[in-house]
C-alpha cells in the first residue's frame, strides 16, 4: 500500500487526503496548528462565534464529491442554505446601495436603478462569463500543467477569451455605470487580486454563481470542517495536530519523508503539500539546490494582498445589514494601487463585512449579531508599522460602519482584531499575504506555481498558491488536479 503524507491541514489538505484514501492510499495528515481548517479556523468570545476563513460557497458539488467517494451524501451531515440576496454593496460615495440577489430580474431592477442600458451589458457580460466558465473552469480547472508546454497549448483558446484583458476591462467593456463597474469587477479582490491586472479568465465567476448559486453552511465554515474532519476519520485517514514540518527530505529525485520540528523523521512514498507554496521553497526545501524551479521566478512573481481582520459582537441586532456586504471607499482604482502596487496604508479602504446571524442565529446570543470585518491592506512587503496601525486601523472601520450603515455601534461592540502578521506566523504565509500569490495578467491560470515541483517526481502541491488559484472552488480543484496528476504518472509507469 502506498503511504501518503499530506502537509497541511487546510480545505486543498483535506480534499487530497480524501481524494488519496479513495484511491487506496495510506494516508496521515500533519498539521502545524492545533485544529483542522487553515485559514478556516473558528474564534469564540463573550457567547459570540465568528469564521475566520471563507465564507462564501459557490460550487456545492465540490463538496458532494468528497463525500460521494466514500458513498455518503454531503446533505446527511451539512446544510448548505441557498441565499437569496447574495451581495448588498454599499457605495460610501453616494450612500447608494446594490442588491446583487440570485434572481436576474430583480439584479437587473437594481442595475436599471443606476442605468438602464447595463441592464443588457449584464446579459452580455454573463454570456462572456459563460464561454470562459466552459473553457477556463470545465475544461482547465482540474487538469494537471506538469510542464510549461502544457499550458502553452492552451494559449489559443485563452487568447480567443481575451485572457489578455483584466477583469476590469472585460467587465467595462459591457457596464458603463461606474458603481456597476465596481460590483462586477470585485470578484477578484474576494480572491486576493488586484481586478485592474487580475486575468479576465476569472470573470468566469459570474457565470459560475448563475450556475450553483450562492450558499452559506449553516453552522458556519467551522461546521464545514468538523464535518470533513470526521469524514477522514471514519475512512481511517490519521490527522496529527501541532506537528510542524521542517524539511522536505528528497533522494535521487524522489521525497522520502519529513523531518518535524521535534526532530522526528516520517518516512512517505508520496507528499502532498498544502502549505503556502512560496514558503515551502524558501524553508522546507531550503536544502534542494533545484527549488528555485518554479514556472515564474521570484523577482516576477507577485502576492495577493494582506488582510486586516476585525472580530466583533453586538448587543443588538443590526436587520437591516445583509449576510455579505461589500462596504466601498470613495477610492477604487487608486486605493487598489496604494494596496498592490505602492503597499501603503491610507486612512481610507473598502470591506468586505460579514453577518452570519443573518442567516444562522446560532453564531451570537438572542438578540445579538455576530459579525466579521475583512479589510485589504498591503502585505508585509510594505512597510507598515502594525503595532501602531493596526489599533487605528480598527478605529477607523468602526467609526465608518457607525456613521453608515451600522448606527450606534461604537457603544455595542465587543472586539479582538488580527493583521496580516498573523497570516505568516500562524499560516507560514510569505510576506503574510493572505491568498498566496496574485493572479494576474502575467500569473496566467496554471503559471503561477507548477502544481508539480519539477525535481521531486512523487511531490506536489494543493492550496491557494498553485493551479487553478485561491477561493474555495479553486483549492477543492486543485486536489483533483493532484489527483489526475497522480493517475497520470501511474499510467506512465504502468507502460
Amino acid at each position: 500500500m502506498t503511504r501518503s503524507l499530506v502537509i497541511g491541514a487546510g480545505l486543498g489538505g483535506i480534499a487530497a487526503a480524501l481524494r488519496l484514501r479513495a484511491k487506496g492510499d495510506e494516508v496521515e495528515v500533519l498539521e502545524r496548528l492545533p485544529a483542522a481548517g487553515g485559514r478556516a479556523q473558528v474564534f469564540e468570545k463573550n457567547g459570540f462565534k465568528h469564521d475566520a476563513g471563507p465564507t462564501v460557497i459557490t460550487a456545492p458539488f465540490l463538496f458532494d464529491e468528497l463525500f460521494s467517494l466514500f458513498g455518503e451524501k454531503r446533505q446527511d451531515y451539512l446544510e448548505f442554505k441557498p441565499l437569496d440576496l447574495w451581495y448588498r454593496f454599499y457605495f460610501d460615495s453616494t450612500g447608494d446601495t446594490f442588491d446583487y440577489t440570485a434572481s436576474i430580474e430583480k439584479t437587473k431592477e437594481e442595475i436599471s436603478r443606476f442605468n438602464r442600458e447595463d441592464t443588457e451589458g449584464y446579459d452580455r457580460l454573463i454570456n462572456t462569463s459563460e464561454k470562459i466558465f466552459n473553457i477556463g473552469f470545465s475544461e482547465l480547472a482540474d487538469k494537471p500543467f506538469t510542464k510549461f508546454s502544457s499550458m502553452l497549448k492552451q494559449i489559443p483558446s485563452l487568447l480567443k477569451l481575451k485572457s489578455y484583458l483584466s477583469v476590469s476591462q472585460l467587465v467595462n467593456s459591457h457596464i458603463k455605470h461606474p458603481q456597476i463597474r465596481q460590483a462586477f469587477s470585485i470578484h477578484p479582490l474576494l480572491v486576493g487580486g488586484n481586478p485592474f491586472d487580475t486575468t479576465s479568465i476569472y470573470a468566469l465567476i459570474h457565470y459560475l454563481e448563475r450556475k450553483w448559486g450562492v450558499f452559506f453552511c449553516m453552522g458556519g465554515t467551522g461546521k464545514l470542517i468538523e464535518e470533513l474532519e470526521s469524514l477522514m476519520i471514519r475512512q481511517n485517514i490519521s490527522i496529527r495536530f501541532n506537528t510542524d514540518v521542517e524539511q522536505i527530505l528528497v533522494e535521487n529525485g524522489r521525497s522520502t519523508g519529513v523531518v518535524t520540528s521535534s526532530g522526528e523523521i516520517i518516512s512517505s512514498n508520496r507528499i502532498v503539500c498544502n502549505a503556502d507554496t512560496p514558503a515551502v521553497y524558501d524553508e522546507l526545501l531550503s536544502a534542494q539546490p533545484k527549488r528555485r524551479k518554479k514556472a515564474i521566478p521570484e523577482k516576477f512573481t507577485r502576492y495577493s494582498m494582506g488582510l486586516y481582520v476585525l472580530f466583533f459582537g453586538t448587543n443588538t441586532k443590526y436587520k437591516k445589514v445583509a449576510h455579505h456586504t461589500i462596504w466601498m471607499g470613495k477610492r477604487y482604482r487608486e486605493l487598489l494601487s496604494d494596496i498592490f502596487n505602492a503597499k501603503i496604508l491610507t486612512d481610507d479602504f473598502s470591506l468586505y463585512l460579514h453577518r452570519p446571524t443573518a442567516t444562522d442565529p446560532s453564531f451570537a446570543p438572542d438578540g445579538c449579531d455576530s459579525f466579521y470585518v475583512l479589510c485589504p491592506v498591503p502585505n508585509l512587503q510594505g512597510n507598515v508599522n502594525w503595532d501602531v496601525q493596526g489599533p487605528a486601523l480598527q478605529e477607523r472601520i468602526i467609526n465608518a460602519l457607525n456613521r453608515t450603515i451600522m448606527p450606534n455601534l461604537k457603544k455595542n461592540n465587543v472586539n479582538p482584531f488580527d493583521d496580516p502578521r498573523e497570516f505568516k506566523t500562524n499560516y507560514r504565509a510569505k510576506h503574510g499575504a493572505g491568498f498566496s500569490i496574485a493572479n494576474f495578467l502575467h500569473n496566467q491560470p496554471g503559471l503561477d506555481i507548477i502544481i508539480k515541483t519539477p525535481h521531486i517526481n512523487n511531490f506536489s502541491f494543493t492550496g491557494a498558491g498553485t493551479h487553478p488559484g485561491a477561493g474555495m472552488p479553486g483549492v477543492l480543484c486543485s486536489a483533483k488536479v493532484v489527483e489526475n496528476l497522480i493517475a497520470e504518472e501511474q499510467v506512465k509507469q504502468s507502460k
